[in-house]
């Protein structure tokens, strides 16, 4: 077959899937936009970056980008049909941007695939969980009611969709849902898998930490409330005080990836940092921003505690990889959390506001590590038995995008 892939991050979602299809002997090709530099497994053709919007409305100003950028990648999709003679037999395409909106005008016969990976709500999810950041007024609902259209638009046309988890799938209306097939990305868990020889080595420092040593780790993107950096980082002075040996590994950029930025502060990093600074030992406490995989897979098998937070919302892939490496880890106790963690066999529980909680249970991890490792044990298998890359994810992805066509 003739297989499209279109993401504005390509390869990001699709990088075990596309190479995957390209070797059993499909045409495979990507379509991103112009400024992506991400290296590629397969073929690659770029679209125009689209103009800025102005508009004074946030209410259309989403969709008017997201049209802007379909219209785009439907521009440069013509120019691949009527210039080069390509004609997918299979199209799959992310629908967080537009980029799909207007494909099926230039290719109808294609079957048309979604990755479909969040529908935004107005109440049950991020836009009302937190009410130190979040005013969830009729304002608020009405901007959020708004954000869904292209989502909407994209998932009526799909022949098909796919969510990387069930609470992800349960956002989506009920009379798209018949649509959707869940299955995540996938693990590498053999690349995961504990290491008792691995060292990680702290950036401009003389430290390297071993599997044993008294680490604890949080991961995110960005250092933002959307995945409990607030929360984290006041259950930190606590944790130390009751640790003097521990040292804490942060990654995440500066920036944000999903709220808004402080009005208060130049970054959330910062913003919660200065609120507790003057109660921790920073010397260890270690800012790494964003490190290369390697790293991040030496820093996980050398980790005694890992911490992680979400809103409801897209689950992080750090999580399961925390897990798929043996990490104990301490997570909140959310909607998307609890669909791979079950409190007390495969990791600990805390709700993401009970700031003491999270000092009691991370002190807990670091100080009696024994007591986390049946739990370790389990969540790697957890991770092997339900979302291992080979032998359970990318069979199934494969099959999904096959079988498209196959249904005919």
């Amino acid at each position: 077959m003739k297989i499209l892939f279109v993401h504005q991050n390509f390869p990001a979602q699709f990088v075990h899937l596309a190479p995957a299809l390209a070797a059993r002997g499909h045409e495979v090709l990507a379509l991103t936009v112009e400024t992506n530099q991400r290296p590629s497994p397969v073929k690659v053709m770029k679209y125009r970056k689209p103009e800025e919007v102005k508009l004074s409305s946030r209410l259309t100003r989403l969709y008017a980008e997201s049209a802007q950028r379909g219209a785009r990648v439907a521009f440069a999709a013509r120019q691949l049909r009527d210039t080069h003679g390509f004609v997918p037999d299979v199209i799959f395409g992310h629908s967080g941007w537009g980029e799909t909106l207007f494909l099926r005008e230039v290719w109808p016969e294609a079957k048309l695939l979604i990755y479909a990976e969040l529908m935004y709500r107005t109440t049950g999810m991020d836009t009302d969980f937190d009410a130190e950041f979040q005013n969830p007024g009729l304002e608020s609902r009405i901007s959020t009611t708004a954000r869904s259209a292209h989502l909407i638009q994209a998932m009526v046309q799909a022949d098909a969709g796919l969510s990387p988890t069930g609470f992800q799938a349960a956002t989506f209306p009920p009379e798209l849902r018949a649509k959707l097939t869940v299955c995540h990305d996938g693990i590498d868990c053999a690349r995961l898998a504990p290491n008792p020889d691995a060292r990680f080595c702290v950036p401009e420092t003389t430290l390297t930490f071993r599997p044993g040593d008294e680490v604890l780790t949080f991961v995110n993107r960005s250092l933002e409330p959307y995945r409990g950096y607030h929360s984290f980082m006041r259950a930190l002075p606590d944790v130390l005080a009751a640790r003097p040996d521990a040292h804490v590994l942060i990654v995440g950029e500066e920036g944000q990836s999903y709220g808004g930025a402080p009005k208060d502060a130049t970054s959330w990093k910062q913003k919660f940092l200065d609120e507790v600074r003057d109660r921790l030992d920073l010397s260890r406490v270690h800012f790494l921003g964003r490190i290369p995989y390697a790293d991040f897979i030496d820093m996980l098998h050398v980790s005694r505690t890992h911490a992680y937070l979400t809103y409801p919302f897209v689950l992080s892939w750090s999580l399961m990889e925390s897990m798929a490496a043996g990490c104990a880890v301490v997570a909140s106790d959310t909607a998307p959390v609890r669909e791979v963690i079950t409190d007390g066999q495969t990791g600990r529980l805390v709700d993401f506001f009970d700031i003491p909680g999270w000092s009691r249970a991370l002190t807990e991890g670091l100080a009696a590590p024994e007591r986390f490792a049946p739990m370790r044990a389990a969540a790697r298998a957890h991770i092997l038995d339900r979302y291992d890359l080979r032998t359970h994810c990318l069979p199934r992805l494969i099959a999904f995008v096959e079988g498209a066509v196959a249904q005919d």
